[in-house]
């Protein structure tokens, strides 16, 4: 199955669709033979109450009133109608079990890959897309598969006991009425076709839409300070109407489905009555045997109604389980060795000829040569699109190298597992980002094992504690994706996260650029504390926070031009002393 980027449509395989379904299906064998068998109750059962329906009658037209007879025959009806009900609910159980675990599984599968996925396909992608596959369309999937489950098997059971029971009460009408099924099946098959690029149009668009509201929310302040709602609205309108559109004809096509195949059921329920009243007035037929076929012609008929509309209702579910497979089959990150773990790690680290571009065409980073000692404390300056973010980005590993080698105390970082090497660095962002949870939980998250006098000393280090305990419950206050805490407080918070965790070597990404001037210099005694012992690269747009550096990089275009202290760059009246001039 082939993968997409936003806005192309995915290749749907339904025969390959169809077999991952039942690979996930078969999981749960149990449930699914419970499933089957109770299936074949419920028609059995369906089936015999007919057979004593018809003895009834005859009892009552051919032989007279026979009290004790009909009431055998009653009382077997009852049970019969009992054992029936019963088998149903169960089946019903068993098949909301299948339903729920196996669309679990393919979400849980899924969420599992998008932990797995190279941060340049998150990148790449709609992030409201991709949360429309795990959710909106697992949902849709879910509700299809119950139905293929729950009228699917007993549509088709009813179809063939009924077949027998009616070829063997009358040959004549049974094949007559076996011929005329095909019609039946003619135009389920035309509708359900018609129908599949639609569905599938249908739920694209909805991707489109999650996307393009989910982005609208988390940007709200933005577009109202660009006046952008009319513009936004109209947008939405759009998105909308096709929507509207796609699921307009999608409902058209599915609801000839009923009509169509009851006018064909109609008419097969008149030919058997017709040929049946006439075989009644020969003496060939019984009155409580032509009962009996009526309500066998009945329920044979009805479950191409119901197979009809599932038939439709698995496309529009095939179409979603191939986006939400789509997505688990994307091409991982390369797999780690997990015997290769980075152990006591001292800091000493150091890029050979290191090649990186996002485009392949449009070079970024070229022979790229760095030693940064353990415990220096290496900042990167640059003008925007010069590298340095990339720079982050490649010692992280959130991007592997092109070319040329990442080391850390000598060892290949392509040669140890992402999360030993992600775990002695401390990393803090601009773009600062809080769980939904309590300030205690956020905090801890990179240490659960800290203790709470830990973790006060540790936001108190970050100046963070004195607007905690002013908040409602203090450390227990819960966030919802930071709440009504500003963004420096935001800030605050994930820079007392890190110092919580204590890492060998630290990542300041502009992390004090939404801080103000005065608590910018309380936590630089912070930082300074933090940074003790500790190989630091700090990215930072204001020059005055890294004129202390041991090592100042200016990056230009990918390169590195420029390389020393303050005071030496400065003395060069180069493109560092050029950038920190123009900030005074």
């Amino acid at each position: 199955m082939k993968s997409t980027k936003r806005g192309a449509h995915v290749r749907v395989e339904t025969p390959s669709t169809l077999k991952r379904i039942l690979q996930y299906v078969g999981k749960y064998p149990l449930a699914l033979v419970g499933s089957l068998l109770l299936a074949v109750v419920t028609v059995v059962a369906n089936l015999l109450v007919p057979v004593y329906f018809g003895d009834a009658i005859d009892c009552i037209v051919e032989s007279g009133i026979l009290w004790e007879e009909l009431l055998s025959l009653f009382i077997k009806i009852i049970a019969v109608i009992g054992v029936g009900g019963l088998s149903q609910w169960l089946m019903s159980l068993c098949n909301n079990h299948i339903s729920a675990c196996v669309v679990r599984d393919i979400r849980e599968d899924a969420f599992d890959k998008l932990g797995k996925l190279p941060l340049q396909y998150i990148d790449t992608r709609s992030h409201g897309d991709t949360v429309s596959r795990v959710v909106a369309d697992a949902d849709q999937f879910s509700d299809g598969l119950l139905m293929g489950f729950t009228q699917f098997f007993t549509g088709v059971l009813t179809i063939l006991g009924t077949i027998v029971f009616m070829l063997l009460t009358n040959f004549k009408i049974g094949l007559v009425v076996v011929l005329v099924t095909p019609a039946s099946l003619f135009v389920a098959r035309f509708v359900a076709n018609h129908t599949h690029k639609f569905f599938q149009q249908q739920t694209e668009t909805r991707g489109e839409q999650t996307a393009f509201a989910s982005e609208m929310i988390s940007g709200l302040k933005t577009v109202q300070a660009f006046a952008q709602e009319e513009a936004s609205a109209q947008k939405f309108d759009e998105i909308n109407a096709r929507l509207e559109k796609a699921s307009m004809q999608a409902t058209f096509y599915s609801s000839l489905t009923n009509p169509s195949t009851r006018f064909i059921n109609n008419l097969v329920y008149a030919l058997v009555a017709l040929l049946g009243a006439l075989d009644v007035a020969g003496g060939i037929f019984s009155v409580g045997s032509m009962t009996k076929f009526l309500s066998y012609a009945n329920q044979y008929t009805k479950p191409f109604n119901e197979i009809s509309g599932v038939i439709t209702e698995l496309k529009s579910a095939f179409v979603c389980a191939s986006r939400i497979f789509a997505l688990i089959d994307e091409m991982e990150e390369s797999p780690d060795d997990d015997k290769a773990v980075l152990q006591n790690v001292e800091g000493y680290v150091s890029l050979k000829d290191v090649s990186f571009s996002y485009v392949k065409e449009r070079k970024l980073i070229e022979h790229l040569n760095l030693d940064v000692l353990p415990g220096k404390r290496v900042a990167i300056v640059g003008k925007t699109g010069s590298g340095k973010t990339t720079l982050i980005n490649l010692l992280m590993r959130f991007y592997d190298v092109d070319g040329g080698q990442v080391c850390v105390d000598g060892q290949n970082i392509q040669e140890v597992t992402r999360q030993s090497l992600r775990k002695n660095y401390g990393m803090v962002l601009q773009e600062t980002w809080l769980k939904t949870g309590t300030v205690r939980e956020n905090l801890k998250m990179g240490r659960p094992s800290a203790t709470d006098e830990e973790m006060i000393a540790a936001a108190k280090l970050a100046h963070a504690h004195s607007f905690i305990k002013r908040m409602e419950k203090g450390y227990d206050t819960r966030l919802f994706e930071g709440g009504a805490l500003s963004e420096g407080q935001k800030q605050l918070l994930c820079i007392a996260r890190i110092m919580l965790t204590d890492p060998a070597m630290l990542i300041l990404d502009e992390a004090t650029s939404s801080i103000d001037t005065r608590t910018e210099q309380k936590i630089s005694d912070g930082f300074t504390r933090l940074m003790e012992g500790r190989t630091s690269f700090i990215v930072a747009h204001r020059l005055s926070t890294i004129v202390h550096a041991d090592c100042i990089l200016v990056m230009e275009n990918g390169k590195v031009v420029e390389q020393g202290t303050h005071q030496e760059l400065l003395q060069k009246q180069g493109a560092y002393a050029e950038l920190y001039t123009s900030q005074e």
